[in-house]
């Protein structure tokens, strides 16, 4: 349960820390904040562990990288 509540307020930060870094305005509403921070993070551990599966640690700073992958590559393919 604790896991849960963590990794929504970890994505909810790291979301909102990868919408403040990116260039340009990035309009979202709040669950898509926390979506996109827990996808950056989940991106981030795939990248930073070489494709093996689960969810890792991958550090703050990969982590709002990889949110900010995750709205350039939404800007250019939606």
């Amino acid at each position: 349960m604790f896991n849960i509540i963590g990794a929504i307020i970890a994505g909810l930060i790291v979301g909102a820390l990868a919408r403040f870094f990116y260039p340009g305005a990035v309009e979202m509403d709040f669950l898509t904040t926390i979506l996109l921070g827990v996808g950056g993070s989940l991106l981030a551990g795939l990248v930073v562990h070489r494709g093996r599966p689960g969810v890792h640690r991958a550090g703050c700073l990969s982590s709002i990288l990889g949110a900010m992958a995750l709205i350039l590559l939404g800007r250019v393919f939606l």
